[in-house]
């Protein structure tokens, strides 16, 4: 049975809110484990690009005594060689703790705004089984 406009506006916000908050959460989840697995390439590109002489050219005493131009430049492109599989490793962090909580499940689609008698439908609530592939 069909919702009256004011309640299928009410039922549109709340399941938008809803959606944007799980949004939320997924990107924060995303962010966090990108910048703890992607952190020692941060580092040494850090580091490279603030002791070389053409880039910053910092004056602090690591600067002087153990890093060189030659030295920064290779944790230059240490850092960016070994960027690549910890993109992939963090990518498989996030897809996999994902899928443990399912967050991707509980998206509501906006048809539950229109009608009455529609199941609010979660990861644990569900009984169906719910696969990525065939």
């Amino acid at each position: 049975e069909p919702r009256s406009p004011c309640c299928c506006l009410a039922w549109a916000l709340l399941i938008g809110a809803m959606n944007s908050l799980l949004f939320l959460l997924n990107l924060l989840l995303m962010f966090v484990i990108f910048t703890i697995v992607l952190l020692p390439t941060i580092v040494v590109v850090y580091f490279g690009f603030q002791c070389h002489s053409q880039v910053l050219h910092s004056s602090a005493r690591y600067c002087k005594s153990i890093l060189d131009d030659n030295s920064s430049s290779a944790l230059i492109i240490l850092g960016f060689v070994i960027m690549s599989p910890l993109l992939v490793v963090a990518m498989a962090i996030y897809c996999s703790l994902a899928r443990r909580l399912q967050l991707l499940v509980c998206f509501q689609p906006y048809s539950l705004a229109f009608y009455k008698g529609g199941r609010w439908c979660c990861a644990r609530s569900c009984n169906t089984q719910l696969k990525a592939w065939v």
